[in-house]
């Protein structure tokens, strides 16, 4: 049942990935294809979203007593999503402090 749970957060990640290449590809005019970009998108996404289904299993984190493969592909889907907000909220801090100047 665990490798059930963790590819279920896998197919998570995947199913997001999916969606935000599809968001870029039709984002813009005339965007080439290609196919290491979506591979690499897809594989990525994926293995964050088995990472995140992992961890918030071994946590012991569950939905009514139970750590259902919804639950894990939900959790699949939401980790890129906080992943990628961690990065750019990181990155805008780091260049607001790289802003400022400090005054001795």
């Amino acid at each position: 049942m665990t490798y059930l749970i963790l590819g279920a957060g896998f197919l998570g990640g995947v199913v997001r990935g999916l969606v935000g290449f599809i968001k870029h590809q039709f984002s813009y005019k005339n965007v080439p294809f290609k196919v290491e970009y979506f591979l690499g998108t897809v594989v990525i996404s994926g293995m964050i979203g088995f990472l995140s289904a992992s961890a918030m299993q071994n946590i012991g984190f569950s939905l009514e007593g139970t750590f259902t493969l919804a639950l894990s592909f939900i959790i699949g889907y939401a980790g890129g999503d906080f992943i990628y907000s961690m990065f750019w909220n990181t990155t805008l801090s780091l260049k607001r402090l790289s802003l400022q100047r400090v005054k001795i």
